[in-house]
């Protein structure tokens, strides 16, 4: 938000210097987050002067340039000049040697003594787009004859200059979205430092003058939830016209864009109070009924921007009767809008519902000024107020009188909020000491109704304009920053009372999988919970949550999946030639289904590219499907959970999957991405995806329990396998079988051979086992070995009717 240091200074008793001001203003909440100057001409016109052309020659060593004696207030100074218009008695203006100009489409130039064709030149004269007016540079610039020689330039242009404070506000903070607001928290900060009474100088005046008691308009309010207040006045025969220069120096400061002046006393008032207002073109509302309601779902209604838009059901409006004329607190009408024809204005000031005001601001991706006042709540009691303000600067500026009384539509008026501090509690979260005297201070300064007061608690009643305070923390918060968030002293000892978290196993587990990731290589990503629907088919879409009151149109849903997400970062790396990929991220999906929400936290981790690096020790592979799962049984392995095996391969819209199970308990799945998915990411290398449930995770690992055996003292045997199976066959089958065996002397078996190929039979292929054997209290012999092998062979033979090659 933009505060006008000027602008803030009419509402202070005292003026304070701008850096200083920076600082109350940052320790009362409103952080400063910069302070830039504001000049309407850039530079200031610094330096510029008036000047006579006493003398205008041609130049003698070319022939489009002119030689002239310009007189700047009894100094003749030699100038040469390009200009084709500049003539012999003309009032121009001249920047001396010295002066810098900030021309409009260039950087700033200072005036030095030039020599031009073998002739010196002490300054320049200048153009309109030179000294920063406008975009003309057809020639000098001539002025009235009547103006006098060495009158600063800055003084014809009325030159207007201002420090423009750029506030971090904080979103409760409704009530510091003004000047006024901020000139209020601005005199409570004085008050209480400097030790005396500090009120800011209101502009208000609530006498106006009404040419006729009877209101030609009637206002009636059909959706009272929606819009609790409405206010409004008539005033005619306004003149609509260009607003005077301060008033345009005052918005333009702050970024506003002056049109004309009756729509930039509202937007100036908007900005001073806080209360958005909206002016009707008065001679448009013909049923001289105005009318806020509902209209139909897809009614269609053309905006200020001549967007024709469709309508929600939801979307509140103000109606000439039957027919929209504005959507409330968000955006005006083509048709009723104030032009330079208008002569008489329907002037609005309402309270509308934040919840109503956000949602169609929204849905119709306008995001005005109003809108964003009355969705963080604008201060109920000040509808009248600051409507009675427009009115009267209006006739100021615009002429009109104000015809009718004011109609002030309030049935249900809403009540202060009382509220009940204790002292104890004021220390105890502020960690400070307050006495009851600096603390009523306070409070008072800040227009809370103080209501009852003892040695131990006080209780008050805060400012509408205050909505957002409503519980003993609020007040504590109000109190410490009008004293200063760096009064409170820091203590010299810091006391922890340590405590036992209720999900300690679950943290330890995401942290240990964090670091087994970390060690394999991989790295950390963290990506937004929130992402774009776009990735995802109808059927996820149906059961996922969307967002009601979404930022951005590319960020509508909480991600069903941590894939896209994942693969867009992904993508990011790729497009940049980053291809060998290992990531890993600890998130929550989300999930409606029956009326029920559920997030579910997951640890996932994506593969692409090539294994590793080229080294002259190894190729360089491309990691594969295996290469996951191998991962994934290395990460299970390391948090004892060793019993895992795969299912059949599934097909799923992302891809070909395989899911991890744990006792008929399913842990996760290792998916292989379908190239159709990875093309909507423009991916065109593989990408494997692993996610795994911590819930899960946590469960099965609990109910493992940790061995410690001796290191054997006897030698590993160790026995290679080659067999022939049906090519259908898996060896996750085979690894079933064996398991299915128990016997007590077989250490452990691996894989490390299959083998397909115009060798053997088409429908077959070859598995290559290594098995390791020990038995830990003697030397196993050939003979114990090889009964074993026989066992093993046996089975083998039987449950998948294997040849045995070796």
């Amino acid at each position: 938000m933009k505060i006008s240091y000027n602008w803030l200074g009419k509402y202070l008793t005292e003026q304070i210097e701008p850096g200083k001001l920076s600082e109350i203003l940052t320790s009362i909440g409103l952080e400063v987050e910069s302070l830039e100057q504001y000049e309407n001409f850039k530079g200031g016109l610094k330096g510029l002067v008036v000047g006579e052309v006493i003398k205008c020659a041609p130049h003698p060593n070319a022939d489009k340039l002119k030689l002239t004696e310009v007189d700047i207030n009894g100094e003749l100074l030699q100038i040469v000049c390009g200009a084709p218009n500049v003539a012999a008695g003309q009032k121009v203006v001249v920047a001396p040697v010295g002066v810098t100009i900030y021309p409009i489409n260039g950087e700033p130039v200072t005036m030095k003594v030039a020599k031009i064709r073998g002739v010196e030149s002490f300054g320049m004269i200048c153009a309109e787009d030179e000294i920063g007016l406008n975009n003309n540079h057809e020639g000098i610039l001539i002025l009235p004859g009547g103006t006098k020689p060495g009158t600063k330039v800055a003084e014809l242009f009325e030159a207007y200059s201002d420090w423009v404070y750029e506030i971090g506000l904080t979103p409760n903070r409704m009530d510091a979205m003004s000047h006024i607001g901020v000139a209020k928290d601005v005199c409570a900060w004085l008050s209480y430092h400097h030790n005396k009474t500090a009120k800011p100088k209101l502009p208000f005046d609530e006498k106006i003058e009404i040419i006729d008691n009877k209101n030609e308009f009637e206002a009636i309010v059909e959706n009272k939830e929606d819009c609790k207040r409405y206010s409004a006045l008539v005033l005619k025969n306004v003149k609509v016209e260009t607003s005077p220069a301060w008033l345009q120096n005052f918005l333009k400061a702050i970024g506003q864009r002056p049109v004309n002046n009756i729509v930039d006393i509202t937007n100036f008032v908007l900005h001073e109070t806080g209360q958005p207002l909206h002016a009707f073109n008065a001679d448009a509302l013909t049923s001289k009924k105005v009318v806020i309601k509902n209209l139909a779902e897809s009614t269609a209604f053309k905006t200020l921007d001549e967007v024709e838009r469709k309508l929600s059901g939801n979307d509140l409006m103000i109606c000439n009767n039957n027919e929209p004329v504005c959507i409330a607190g968000v955006f005006g009408g083509i048709g009723s809008s104030v032009t330079g024809e208008t002569k008489n204005i329907f002037l609005e000031s309402a309270w509308f519902n934040p919840s109503s005001i956000r949602a169609t601001s929204l849905k119709h991706g306008l995001r005005t000024e109003a809108a964003i006042r009355f969705e963080k709540g604008v201060d109920i009691s000040g509808t009248v107020t600051s409507l009675k303000r427009a009115a009267q600067l209006i006739q100021k500026i615009a002429g009109g009188e104000i015809s009718g009384d004011v109609i002030d539509i309030y049935p249900s008026p809403v009540e202060k909020k009382q509220i009940v501090l204790k002292y104890s509690y004021l220390k105890k979260l502020s960690g400070k000491q307050y006495e009851p005297s600096p603390v009523k201070k306070i409070f008072s300064a800040l227009e809370f109704d103080i209501l009852q007061e003892n040695e131990t608690e006080i209780k008050v009643a805060a400012p509408l304009s205050k909505a957002d305070i409503s519980i003993p923390a609020d007040l504590v918060e109000e109190v410490v920053r009008i004293d200063g968030l760096n009064n409170i002293e820091i203590p010299r000892t810091i006391t922890i009372t340590p405590s036992v978290q209720e999900n300690d196993l679950r943290e330890k587990l995401k942290e240990k999988l964090s670091q087994l990731f970390i060690g394999l290589g991989f790295n950390e990503i963290i990506t937004n919970s929130i992402t774009n629907s776009k990735h995802f088919t109808e059927n996820v879409l149906s059961q996922s949550v969307r967002l009601l009151n979404n930022l951005s149109a590319d960020l509508d849903i909480m991600r069903p999946s941590m894939l896209e997400t994942g693969l867009e970062v992904l993508a990011y790396n790729i497009n940049r030639k980053n291809n060998n990929l290992l990531f890993f991220e600890t998130g929550k999906v989300y999930k409606h289904e029956n009326g029920q929400y559920a997030e579910t936290e997951k640890i996932c981790f994506w593969i692409s590219g090539k294994k590793q690096n080229t080294g002259w020790k190894h190729q360089n592979n491309d990691a594969d499907y295996f290469t996951a799962k191998g991962m994934v049984s290395s990460v299970l392995n390391s948090i004892n959970i060793k019993s895992i095996s795969y299912s059949e391969s599934q097909q799923s819209e992302t891809g070909t999957f395989q899911s991890v199970i744990n006792n008929k308990s399913e842990l996760g799945k290792v998916l292989l991405v379908d190239n159709t998915l990875l093309h909507k990411f423009s991916i065109k290398q593989s990408v494997i995806f692993v996610e795994l449930d911590i819930n899960n995770l946590l469960v099965a690992a609990a109910k493992e329990q940790i061995l410690y055996t001796e290191i054997a003292q006897f030698p590993v045997v160790e026995r290679d396998l080659s067999l022939l199976m049906d090519k259908k066959i898996m060896f996750r089958h085979v690894e079933f079988s064996l398991k299915q065996l128990k016997m007590k002397l077989l250490e452990g078996f691996s894989l490390f051979d299959i083998y397909e190929g115009d060798k053997i039979d088409n429908n077959k292929k070859s598995f290559a086992i290594n098995f390791k054997f020990i038995n830990k209290e003697k030397t196993l012999t050939d003979a114990e070995v090889e009964a074993e092998m026989k066992t093993i062979k046996d089975k083998l033979v039987t449950d998948f009717n294997a040849e045995i090659r070796s």
